[in-house]
């Protein structure tokens, strides 16, 4: 009796075995299309090849206004201005993406509100976080980077918000479960509504300057705000954001770039009067 059962039974296993076969081969797929670029300086899809990847990466390679960058003090122009950096955020539905490359929050609409620069109102799309930081101050480099990106239509706009290893960051915390419930899963998830202030943004001292994204394409023609004051975070949320991506982009801030001829402001209070 057991031999009529055993070539059904065969069959079933191969089949499942396929079955798993053709899904661990998507998802390799599926992984390999995300990673299309790489952050180890050595590798073929590293940042120095970025700009040989795609036509239309080749910004990367050629672009002149390129971000990150070093922002030095004895270079920088300082601006007195009236009042901090303004702000209109509200809370709206958001989605928690592991891009694989980083750990996005995304805003549904364009409705969670707007930072002016420059005059001009920019709606916030999402953000993301860089470990270590992207840009340095006067060659210190922290722990961690949020990167608040803007829109106004082909126009860009991130505030960068800098991080040292303290006290855990409030904002971090609420989302920490889910950030850890999504390492090595390619998923979204819909947080509910999510209000930007909760990310504390310190508008009173910051630097502007013109540059791109960080990213490919590397696209340039964006106004960078990197705010001075520089916030905490703990070593566990820090861990918690580099375990949740791909193994490629742990470690996920670019190199610096050059400032060549640019011009870096820090936008200061007015004097108090006497």
């Amino acid at each position: 009796m057991m031999n009529q059962h055993k070539p059904m039974f065969i069959s079933c296993f191969l089949i499942f075995v396929l079955l798993c076969s053709h899904s661990i081969s998507v998802a390799a797929q599926v992984v390999e299309q995300v990673r299309e670029y790489e952050y180890a300086e050595g590798s073929e899809k590293g940042p120095a090849h970025w700009g040989d990847l795609k036509p239309e990466w080749s910004a990367c390679k050629t672009g002149t206004v390129q971000s990150p960058i070093e922002i030095i003090s004895d270079r920088v122009k300082e601006i007195s201005k009236s009042g901090d950096l303004e702000t209109n955020y509200k809370p709206c539905n958001a989605t928690l993406r592991n891009r694989g490359h980083d750990i996005s929050l995304k805003w549904s609409d364009n409705n969670a509100g707007t930072v002016k620069v420059n005059g001009t109102d920019y709606m916030l799309d999402q953000v993301h976080w860089h470990s270590p930081s992207e840009h340095t101050i006067n060659g210190q480099r922290n722990d961690l980077e949020l990167h608040m990106v803007h829109r106004n239509i082909d126009k860009v706009a991130v505030i960068g918000l800098l991080y040292k290893i303290g006290a855990p960051d409030p904002f971090l915390s609420m989302l920490i479960n889910n950030i850890t419930s999504l390492a090595d899963k390619l998923e979204e998830r819909d947080m509910g509504i999510i209000n930007p202030n909760d990310i504390k943004v310190d508008g009173k001292e910051y630097f502007r300057y013109m540059g791109s994204l960080t990213t490919p394409p590397c696209t340039e023609g964006v106004t960078w705000t990197v705010i001075k004051e520089v916030g905490t975070v703990s070593e566990d949320q820090i861990k918690a954001l580099q375990n949740a991506v791909l193994d490629y982009a742990a470690m996920n801030s670019r190199p610096l770039q050059p400032i060549n001829d640019r011009q870096i402001e820090l936008y200061l209070p007015n004097p108090t009067p006497n």
